[in-house]
């Protein structure tokens, strides 16, 4: 018995020198964090070396009983248990602080490459604004000559291309990061193809090529869903489609409704062309950004990789795929399916008065008064230009806080509506919007205020909406898509 309760103690006095080792060595791991308070960590270290010198006395110069030495024993072992829950802890709280730290620098990252690219497509915009703006004046001038007239339509073209490479590579940052988002809105699908059909048609027109488009079948009138994001990849697409096509050839366009089951609509969009075909092992690849079938046909045919890739993309948020057989020389079929919802809306007689009272109303914008709020004398030149060719006119404001000083020290109704550039020194146009919104005067809460920015991501949106303005629109602005949003805006001039 006398052996057992000094083996208990002994080992018991070994166990609590590995205790302490181990505790002067998690301290010192400690110190750093601790700072002035690190003086507690060496508490423990000294109340173990006190149970181990009385480990040593009662082993050398006691006699233990079975008790006593089974206390000791279980000490040394309760104390290494709490050793190394501590360690645990500890190493828990480790690998959190890593993963935060972690976590962090990829916020930052994203971020960073967040607000690079907010800058670059700010700065690529401002002067895209200025050519395509310019470009409009001198495709609407009637005095132009015809090799001048062309020459500019082939610019518009390519500044249009190149606006549309800025669109695509923002979109596929937003989905990479999630925040691209779907808008539910109510549409007309026959107008939408009608759009997309037109386009098409001249740009086949242009190249020699036989356009054919039809719907098999019935189609709802109406649906709920994203219509422009709709219409963007059905053009992308059938761009694609007309841009390796050699002519002659045909680019076949078909519509049909495949599943209607209650508030559900599955569409399939069939795209078939005559163009130069892919090989079967590059299909796999087709929807990564920045890949083509060969080099020869990226020079031959241009375009960046990226228009498909991005339409494949939406598809999916679309709760839909594209499907895409090909044959080298002999063409390709792309076949799209997106879900919409159901509308109750029905295409009625009502809407062709609808359509004519717009038709009348085409001189609404003449004898407008607008107030430009745009720091770069330029672009304000230019939008200035444009609205003088639809009947308008216009005062220049250099930053928010002169266009909130003109605003308010003209009498009411002074201005029809106010084109709002977001990023100017001294005031912002949110700050600017906001100001005149709370001004106190009849016309503060009702003139348009529309943001003409080349701040152009869903966030800046928001904002845009957020500070009391009625809509966002991105530089480079279409010159017809400002006029409606301009005449749309002065028939529902009621307030926000």
């Amino acid at each position: 018995m006398d052996l057992l309760t000094r083996g208990m103690v002994y080992a018991g006095s070994l166990l609590m020198v590995f205790n302490v080792y181990n505790y002067v060595v998690y301290t010192r791991r400690l110190k750093e964090k601790w700072g002035k308070g690190q003086m507690i960590l060496y508490v423990p270290v000294i109340l173990l070396v006190m149970f181990l010198i009385g480990y040593l006395l009662v082993g050398f110069l006691g006699e233990p009983d079975l008790i006593v030495s089974g206390i000791l024993f279980g000490g040394s072992i309760f104390v290494f248990i709490i050793f190394l829950v501590l360690k645990r802890i500890t190493d828990q709280i480790r690998e959190n602080e890593r993963l935060e730290a972690q976590l962090a620098a990829m916020e930052y990252s994203n971020k960073t490459k967040t607000d690079f690219l907010s800058s670059m497509s700010h700065e690529m915009r401002t002067p895209l604004n200025a050519i395509i703006g310019l470009d409009t004046l001198l495709l609407r001038n009637q005095d132009l000559p015809q090799e001048a007239h062309d020459q500019a339509d082939k610019i518009g073209i390519s500044a249009h291309h190149l606006l549309e490479l800025i669109n695509n590579i923002l979109d596929l940052n937003l989905i990479g990061e999630g925040k691209l988002e779907l808008h539910e809105d109510e549409f007309s699908l026959h107008e939408t193809l009608e759009l997309v059909n037109a386009i098409i048609q001249n740009s086949c027109n242009e190249k020699g090529l036989e356009f054919q488009s039809r719907i098999i079948g019935d189609i709802d009138d109406y649906y709920m869903g994203d219509m422009l994001k709709l219409k963007r990849i059905l053009i992308n697409v059938l761009d694609n489609a007309t841009k390796y096509t050699i002519p002659p050839g045909t680019v076949t366009f078909i519509t049909e409704q495949t599943e209607a089951s209650g508030d559900k609509r599955v569409l399939r969009f069939t795209v078939q062309d005559t163009g130069i075909g892919m090989d079967k092992d590059f299909l796999p690849n087709l929807f990564f950004p920045f890949t083509q079938g060969d080099s020869s046909s990226t020079t031959q045919f241009g375009g960046s990789g990226l228009s498909l890739a991005l339409s494949n993309r939406i598809v999916e948020l679309m709760d839909g795929s594209i499907n895409v057989s090909s044959e080298k020389g002999i063409g390709s079929v792309f076949v799209i399916t997106v879900t919409l919802h159901a509308s109750d809306r029905k295409k009625t007689e009502d809407d062709l008065p609808q359509l004519k009272e717009e038709a009348e109303e085409k001189d609404i914008l003449q004898g407008k008064h607008v107030l430009i709020v745009e720091d770069m004398e330029m672009n304000a030149e230019i939008v200035a230009d444009l609205l003088e060719m639809e009947g308008m006119t216009s005062d220049w404001a250099q930053n928010g806080r002169i266009g909130v000083d003109m605003f308010s020290e003209k009498p009411p109704h002074t201005y029809d509506a106010i084109l709002m550039d977001l990023r100017m020194p001294v005031m912002d146009g949110l700050e600017a919007a906001r100001t005149i919104r709370s001004l106190d005067r009849a016309d503060a809460k009702t003139v348009p205020i529309v943001a003409l920015t080349a701040n152009a991501f869903e966030e800046d949106v928001r904002n845009s909406l957020d500070a009391g303005m009625n809509e966002h629109l991105a530089k480079p602005v279409d010159a017809d898509m400002l006029f409606n949003s301009l005449r749309w805006h002065f028939r529902n001039s009621t307030g926000i």
